[in-house]
C-alpha cells in the first residue's frame, strides 16, 4: 500500500516557513531607543550589545558618512567610553545635510552610551557629547533679499 502523502498548500507552506524564520531570527534581548538632533536633523537609534556593526539608512556607517575625518566624529562617544565593537546599532537619518545628520547621529550615540551605563555621564558631558548643539539656520525676514540678514543695496546718492 502506499502511503498518504500530506498535500502541501500554500497556506501549509507559508505556516511552516513563518514557524522556521520566528527560530532562526533571534532578536536582541535589550534595546535602547534614542532620538538625536542637530539643526534639521533627527537620527532615530536603537542600541544593543553586538559586534560593533553601525548602519544608518540600510548602508554601513562607512559608506554613509565616508572619509577618515567623518569617521574619527562618529567614533568618537565609543572611543571616550571604550566601548568600540561592543555594541551594534541601527540608525534612520532625516533631514538636513551630511554635516547636521552626523551631529544627530553622534548626539545619538552619546545618549544611548549614557542610557546604558551611568558611570558614562560624567565622560561624556566632559566631552560635550550629550548637550545638542542649539543652533539652526537663522530665518528669512520679509522685504530682504531672500538670505536672514542681507540687506538690499542703496541707491547712490
Amino acid at each position: 500500500m502506499a502511503k498518504a502523502t500530506k498535500k502541501v498548500t500554500k497556506k501549509t507552506a507559508k505556516k511552516t516557513t513563518q514557524k522556521v524564520v520566528k527560530k532562526i531570527v533571534k532578536k536582541p534581548k535589550e534595546v535602547i531607543s534614542v532620538v538625536g538632533r542637530r539643526k534639521k536633523a533627527i537620527a532615530r537609534l536603537r542600541f544593543f550589545k553586538g559586534k560593533g556593526k553601525i548602519i544608518v539608512n540600510g548602508k554601513p556607517i562607512e559608506k554613509y558618512f565616508y572619509g577618515k575625518s567623518a569617521e574619527f566624529i562618529y567614533l568618537k562617544p565609543l572611543k571616550v567610553t571604550e566601548m568600540v565593537g561592543k555594541y551594534d546599532a541601527t540608525i534612520k537619518v532625516s533631514g538636513s545635510g551630511l554635516s547636521a545628520q552626523m551631529g544627530a547621529v553622534v548626539h545619538a550615540l552619546a545618549r544611548a552610551l549614557d542610557k546604558t551605563d551611568s558611570q558614562f555621564h560624567l565622560v561624556l558631558k566632559k566631552h560635550k557629547l550629550l548637550t545638542r548643539d542649539p543652533r539652526s539656520k537663522e530665518r528669512s525676514k520679509p522685504g530682504q533679499m531672500g538670505r536672514a540678514r542681507k540687506k538690499k543695496q542703496s541707491p547712490k546718492r
